[in-house]
């Protein structure tokens, strides 16, 4: 019997839909609506780059962009059957190759911006 990647696909597709659920919509609540209305400094560019400079910030928006990212390549790919296309293997190949890449991507991003 052959083994499946399945589970590691479904992984990385619940991991993403529980951030989704939990920091999705106050990440937009936050950054879109009260930021803006309020004009408060918190999201001003040096705590923002000591965010992304803390060893925790890096994994929180890591585990954020790479989820998401995962968690919408696995939704775009069974939207791909609903619209008739078959998830073959360039279906799976381009949707999860994106998600990898954009995950490799912040990845590098993160990295770059340094400790």
């Amino acid at each position: 019997m052959k083994r499946s990647h399945a589970p590691i696909f479904w992984l990385l597709f619940g991991g993403g839909g529980m951030l989704a659920a939990l920091f999705g919509t106050a990440l937009v609540l936050v950054t879109g609506i009260v930021v803006p209305i309020t004009g408060s400094e918190a999201l001003a560019y040096p705590r923002m780059l000591a965010l992304a400079q803390s060893f925790v910030g890096k994994a929180f928006l890591l585990a954020v962009i790479a989820l998401f990212a995962w968690h919408a390549a696995h939704r775009i790919l069974c939207s791909l059957h609903d619209v008739g296309i078959h998830k073959g293997l360039v279906a799976k190949l381009t949707c999860y190759g994106a998600a990898m890449l954009l995950s490799l991507v912040a990845a590098a991003s993160l990295w770059r911006v340094g400790f």
